[in-house]
């Protein structure tokens, strides 16, 4: 598994193959994509470069690898094939980072970049670019070659984002660690230039994180100045209920032209939400909760609860169905809340321990009749289930609140921690 990954140095990747989950090939990484960060901070790996069959060069993010093993890296088998095309925080390792000319910090002495490793972060999904292969003088023909060293990125200058520097690079670089709820909150207060300039320099994950924070109008207007197929991305990148909610602020006309340029699966998603009224269990839900079959394990449903992009409140219970596993699945056995999942051994089965007795949703259940349910039972995410008995996904709590307070509360969040 990518956890276990040793430290691996890029240019052993150049080239290598690249397969889906079936052990076909489709493609070769040409280059990898990191974003540096201000001062000596190593830089976040976010994906590589892949050349497919049909030598289009196209990104796969890091978030798509399950494994780079010696001599091919192995994906989850879902593939952009839109063409890459680098933004301005991004650098390519193979072809801007090596060769460089850097100085080492202890001594003040010069040398050349020969190649950089990289390795995942402990528990998270993240990878950076750890250490530095370098040889130390200027080099050239005429000298002798240098002592070669390996450092740490934080051991050498001449790569990392310049502090002073005013442009988006700088700023992305400063938002890093910001929460998206607090980076959107600093994006609100950006002239809308500055604002179209960091939105078009952030990656797609997090800047569909950020919009999900930000008031309707920041959304249609950062929406509306990326370009159409950065945007169809963006959405993908967004949960669907809330890609669902930025499109219905937009003409039908632009609503459909970016569901086109979106993969089926998640614009079906998507288009499955906007066909229901929005203050509804339909409207409100989000299409993708943790759903197990009857033969799933309680460790099978405790990984499944792990996953680090969740939210607490759909973390909290898990969905036990009938095959299809994606929603609209078959047919829904019921809820086992994750208390009752540390209280049981790892090899029970979850369809023993389902709750059946808790009616679920239908899909046209109205916004009061959904709060007063969460309120009745105590519940974080409450099961949507339609007239055959399929589940169509979960009303979660947060969901719930964007909807009961003020439309402007996040204006007056916004403006209040501005003066404060």
């Amino acid at each position: 598994m990518v956890a276990s990954a040793p430290r691996v140095f890029v240019s052993h990747l150049a080239g290598v193959p690249v397969f889906d989950p079936n052990g076909d090939q489709v493609g070769r990484v040409r280059d990898l994509v990191a974003m540096l960060r201000v001062g000596r901070r190593p830089p976040r790996l976010l994906g590589l470069v892949v050349e497919v069959l049909s030598r289009r060069r196209i990104f796969l993010p890091m978030t798509r690898i399950t494994g780079i093993e010696s001599g091919q890296v192995i994906t989850t088998g879902v593939l952009n094939v839109r063409r890459f095309e680098q933004r301005p925080t991004e650098r390519l390792v193979l072809g801007e980072l090596l060769d460089r000319r850097v100085r080492l910090v202890d001594s003040g002495e010069e040398a050349t970049v020969l190649d950089v490793s990289i390795q995942r972060l402990p528990a998270r999904r993240d990878w950076e670019i750890d250490k530095v292969f370098v040889r130390r003088g200027r080099g050239g023909a005429l000298r002798r070659r240098g002592e070669t060293l390996t450092v740490e990125w934080s051991a050498v200058t001449g790569f990392s984002l310049d502090e002073a520097a005013q442009g988006a690079e700088s700023l992305v670089a400063t938002f890093e660690r910001m929460r998206p709820a607090d980076l959107a909150n600093a994006l609100h207060h950006l002239s809308p230039k500055r604002r179209a300039e960091v939105a078009a320099a952030l990656d797609d994950d997090r800047l569909a994180d950020v919009l999900e924070e930000l008031p309707e109008d920041d959304q249609v207007e950062i929406l509306g100045k990326l370009q159409e197929e950065r945007a169809a991305d963006v959405l993908e990148a967004m949960d669907p209920d809330d890609a669902a909610d930025l499109l219905s602020e937009l003409p039908e006309d632009d609503q459909e032209r970016l569901l086109a340029l979106m993969r089926p699966d998640d614009a079906a998603d998507v288009r499955r939400l906007l066909s229901y009224e929005e203050r509804t269990a339909g409207g409100l839900m989000t299409t993708e909760p943790i759903v197990l079959r009857p033969d799933a394990t309680v460790a099978d449903a405790l990984a499944r609860v792990r996953q680090q992009d969740l939210s607490p409140a759909l973390a909290a219970q898990v969905y036990v169905c009938r095959p299809p596993d994606e929603t609209p699945t078959g047919k829904y056995l019921g809820t086992v809340h994750f208390q009752r999942l540390l209280r049981d051994p790892p090899f029970t089965l979850v369809s023993s321990l389902v709750d059946s007795d808790l009616p679920p949703l239908s899909p046209d259940t109205p916004l009061p009749a959904v709060t007063s349910y969460l309120a009745t039972y105590n519940m974080v995410a409450a099961p949507v289930v339609d007239e055959s008995g399929s589940l169509l996904g979960a009303v979660t709590v947060d969901d719930v609140l964007d909807h009961l307070l003020p439309e402007d509360w996040r204006e007056t969040e916004f403006e209040e921690s501005a003066h404060g």
